[in-house]
């Protein structure tokens, strides 16, 4: 029988990209809307995944870029660049779902998408856009985390949220900002 340590314990679930490998056939994206189609795999519409690969124009290759949270806000600082006569944003490779830009955006309702592993009931063994990856450019990993680490994350996560809804997220980021502009550093 196992022994209840009394540590809190949290399950991370991560997929991991080797854009080395990616070709940019987009079956991630194709089944990754299958997968969220109502009702599930009757439609495949790429507009509607949580994965999207973008092209990295600088090193001319593929980067397959799950969503991630949504924020009302756009960012602070976002620079262009020039280059031979193409002008590049930061935006390109950013997960957010942000007002700025489409990307992550379910297209008929506007409400903004995020990656969820797949959840299902049953639970699936892998996502379904690392299930169809035929090059192992996205591959899955689970591990556990336990103690200290995830009772320091649970207190951060809860203490940036409720500094959040007291100031609101554009005083959050802007004090953020400022302190990491002028290079100052956060022990603990």
């Amino acid at each position: 029988m196992p022994v209840d340590d009394g540590l809190k314990k949290r399950t991370v679930k991560d997929i991991h990209v080797d854009v080395d490998k990616c070709t940019g056939c987009r079956a991630c994206e194709l089944a990754c809307s299958a997968f969220h189609a109502t009702p599930k795999y009757s439609s495949t519409n790429p507009a509607k995944a949580r994965i999207h690969v973008m092209v990295d124009e600088f090193k001319d290759a593929y980067v397959p870029i799950r969503a991630s949270h949504y924020t009302p806000a756009e960012c602070i600082g976002r620079y262009a660049y020039t280059i031979n006569g193409k002008t590049y944003t930061e935006c390109g490779f950013c997960r957010v779902a942000c007002p700025s830009r489409g990307y992550f955006m379910e297209p008929d309702s506007g409400l903004p998408l995020k990656c969820d592993m797949c959840e299902a009931d049953p639970p699936l063994h892998e996502p379904m856009c690392v299930q169809v990856c035929q090059t192992d450019a996205l591959t899955y990993t689970e591990r556990e985390e336990t103690g200290d680490d995830v009772a320091a994350q649970q207190e951060l996560d809860e203490g940036l949220e409720r500094l959040a809804k007291t100031h609101g997220m554009q005083k959050l980021v802007e004090i953020v900002d400022r302190i990491s502009k002028a290079g100052k550093t956060v022990s603990k």
